[in-house]
């Protein structure tokens, strides 16, 4: 995986600007220059199917849920829907939603094969978030479960309306934010201590904007979980 030359533009976060012309390989995953971090983007992955197709497929075909999340204590009901497809037990747990997966489908075992030659890695399961206009988000979070592992690799594909993922860095204040756009058919892999030193979330557009599924393949170890609480039993 090659280096992404630095390209960014400082106002009062940090924009990180990705364009097309920027690669010196058509196809190849990107660094993103970030202390703490190891993130690679891709803004067009090879798919089986075109972008708008796959998007209409999974918006018409998915049984999207609408769940209610528990942030410091109340329940609040979720700015989007989702839905949780995997390999048979790999249950997640996140923000006191228990999710059991939905065996995959025709449409997402092609999407995974197309997922997993780019970034490299198998994975088990997928989230499916559904944003179904501007008034839908993402509130900030890192993707650090114990069933995900210590250095969890997580890969997002990007399908419909571009949205802007801001990650900010947990504990250093003098690291701005990154903004990265997400393109339709755009791939984004974070890797490494990401999780650890990051937190991330899609904000709410103030402009209308249309439909956005974005899918975040991970790989799912429930040993780990059953460890996890099994050391809460012990505490």
């Amino acid at each position: 995986m090659a280096n992404l030359p630095e390209r960014l533009a400082l106002t009062a976060t940090l924009d990180l600007l990705v364009t097309q012309d920027l690669f010196a390989k058509e196809g190849e995953l990107q660094l993103v220059p970030m202390q703490d971090a190891e993130i690679y983007y891709l803004p067009s992955m090879r798919l089986q199917k075109p972008a708008d197709v796959l998007l209409g497929e999974l918006i018409e075909g998915v049984p999207w849920r609408a769940e209610k999340v528990v942030v410091w204590g109340k329940s609040h009901p979720q700015p989007r829907l989702i839905a949780w497809f995997g390999d048979d037990g790999q249950s997640y747990t996140y923000s006191g939603i228990r999710l059991e997966p939905l065996p995959w489908t025709d449409v997402l075992l092609g999407i995974r094969r197309d997922v997993e030659r780019t970034a490299e890695t198998r994975f088990n399961s997928v989230l499916l978030n559904y944003y179904r206009d501007h008034n839908d988000s993402m509130g900030f979070h890192s993707d650090d479960e114990p069933e995900l592992g210590l250095n969890p690799i997580i890969a997002s594909l990007s399908l419909g309306e571009q949205r802007t993922f801001v990650l900010k860095h947990k504990s250093r204040r003098d690291l701005k934010s990154v903004k990265l756009p997400l393109a339709s058919g755009s791939l984004l892999v974070m890797k490494g201590q990401t999780q650890r030193h990051w937190k991330h979330g899609i904000e709410k557009e103030s402009r209308p904007c249309g439909p956005r599924v974005n899918l975040t393949f991970r790989r799912i170890f429930p040993r780990l979980r059953k460890n996890e609480k099994e050391k809460h039993v012990a505490d």
